[in-house]
Formats: structure tokens, C-alpha cells, sequence
């Protein structure tokens, strides 16, 4: 009895250390504060995204696939979050890894792309669901998603919450399954207590919906 109540104190002390730290994921210090308090050049941007393009296309429209999301018409604010996030180890993935590596690309250059890509015209040409759960998706999503993803998900800059309309759908549903099962490190922790009683039908209903949604206007 002794020796599990000795294991268990010290299992409370690794999670506490742990949570400890593990940051906010919406907190603005280090490389993210620097790359936010650069003024971004799209001209400059337009130049240094030329090494994405193989994956996420000249246009930032990514992949119909999923296999890479659209960029175009993204907040650049999210993006730079995203950025940083995933060159700090926070977020992992692993292809883009290279191509953001700190000498590769600099915090400037974090900004200028970032600027670029958010002033590229949305194609509403992106990959689409199923179309069979509109409904469904539509109930989910108005009732656990819009009050930060906005109506028209079209998202918000400033809090960080991506515009979800006209992406993917293959992206949406990977990603959704990711924060749901707590495999997306840098997921909003709000967002992953919604959406963790989901069941696949859900998310597939509301990655439905959501890629459906017309890019909002610019």
C-alpha cells in the first residue's frame, strides 16, 4: 500500500510538472511575439514562398487530397502562430519541418510569407465532402463551432482561430480527429473538450459542412 501511494504522488507530481511547462497554447512570447511585431511584405513573401509551392501550390490553394491545406486567403496571423508553433516543436510536421527550419527561414520571412499568402484570392475550388450530412454538420457547427470560428467560417486574426470555410476536406476531417484524440499538441484545449464526445459521424458531418461553406469575401 505504501509503495502505490509513493507511485501515485509521484504520477501527481510528473502531470504537474508537466502542465507547468506546457504553455497557453495562444500565448504570444518568444519567436511568435518577434514575427508578430514584424511588419510583413507580401512582395518579399511572394519570393520566399517559392520553396512550399511543390506542396501547397504557387496559388496557396494546397492540395483537393488533404494531404496540405489551402493558405491562400488564411489569416496571417494564424499562419505566423502556425509557423512558429510547428518550428518550436509544438505542432509536428514533419515535411514542412525542412522548409521552415531557422536557417532556412527567418522570423522576417515567417511574416512576409504570411502576409502574402493571406491577400491571395480564395478558390472555391477545394476538395469537398460527401455532401450527405449537411444538416447535421450545419447543427454541430452552429451550436460548437461558430462563436469562434465565425458564422460564415471565416474565423478571427486576432484570437487566433483559423477561417475554416472553403478548406479542405480531407484536411478538416484529419485535423478535427487529431484534436479530438489529443494528438495536435497546439489545439485550442477549448475546442478539444468540445469536440471530444464526437463520435466519426460527427466529424465527418461537420468537416462536411464546413469545407462546403463559400470563402467569405474579402
Amino acid at each position: 500500500m505504501h509503495i502505490l501511494l509513493k507511485i501515485l504522488m509521484l504520477m501527481a507530481l510528473w502531470h504537474a510538472t508537466a502542465s507547468a511547462q506546457t504553455p497557453a497554447w495562444n500565448e504570444i512570447k518568444g519567436e511568435l511575439k518577434a514575427v508578430l511585431q514584424t511588419k510583413g511584405d507580401p512582395m518579399r513573401g511572394e519570393a520566399a514562398f517559392e520553396p512550399c509551392q511543390g506542396c501547397h501550390r504557387k496559388d496557396g490553394s494546397g492540395r483537393v487530397s488533404g494531404a496540405y491545406p489551402r493558405l491562400s486567403g488564411q489569416h496571417s496571423l494564424v499562419l505566423m502562430k502556425q509557423i512558429t508553433d510547428i518550428r518550436s516543436g509544438w505542432r509536428t510536421i514533419p515535411k514542412m519541418e525542412p522548409f521552415i527550419d531557422d536557417h532556412v527561414l527567418t522570423p522576417f520571412e515567417i511574416a512576409d510569407i504570411s502576409v502574402y499568402l493571406q491577400n491571395l484570392p480564395i478558390s472555391a475550388e477545394n476538395g469537398k465532402g460527401p455532401g450527405t450530412a449537411a444538416s447535421r454538420g450545419k447543427q454541430l457547427y452552429d451550436r460548437d463551432c461558430a462563436d469562434c470560428h465565425g458564422a460564415r467560417g471565416e474565423g478571427h486574426a486576432q484570437n487566433f482561430y483559423p477561417m475554416v470555410a472553403a478548406q479542405h476536406y480531407r484536411y478538416l476531417l484529419r485535423e478535427v480527429q487529431l484534436i479530438r484524440d489529443g494528438d495536435r499538441r497546439n489545439a485550442n484545449p477549448v475546442m478539444v473538450k468540445v469536440i471530444k464526445p464526437y463520435s466519426s459521424v460527427d466529424l465527418e458531418a461537420v468537416a462536411d459542412y464546413m469545407a462546403a461553406m463559400l470563402p467569405p469575401k474579402k
